[in-house]
């Protein structure tokens, strides 16, 4: 069973960066397509990225467009988030998410995600 690991969350002021990292083990990773999400205490879960197996398509939340950039490695088995220009809007727990079913496509829905991260926080202050 396909397993994953976040990493790299932490605190930083606004306008500070970080970058997310998720490790998966057990499994192959490029089968997959791979997206984040956030999620707040009280609110729902948000998408923040989604990439295919392959790379070949990307897609990002309005709210992280031109700021956040999902990428992956395969060859290390790793999905990262390269979070910039960081507002305390973006404080939640990050998530990432391997979607086995449609590895071409990227998908914004976090029911179509068959294995999830344990996430790891980040937290922005003003």
């Amino acid at each position: 069973q396909l397993q994953l690991v976040e990493s790299g969350g932490g605190s930083v002021k606004a306008g500070g960066s970080l970058r997310l990292s998720c490790v998966a083990s057990g499994y192959t990773l490029s089968y997959y397509a791979m997206g984040w999400f956030r999620q707040v205490p009280g609110k729902e879960r948000e998408f923040v990225a989604a990439i295919t197996r392959s790379a070949g398509s990307t897609r990002h939340a309005d709210s992280v467009k031109g700021r956040f950039i999902i990428s992956r490695d395969n060859a290390k088995n790793t999905v990262y988030l390269q979070m910039n220009s960081l507002k305390p809007e973006d404080t939640a727990v990050y998530y990432c998410a391997a979607d086995r079913r449609r590895p071409a496509v990227t998908t914004s829905s976090d029911w179509a995600y068959d294995y999830w991260g344990q996430g790891t926080q980040v937290t922005v202050s003003s």
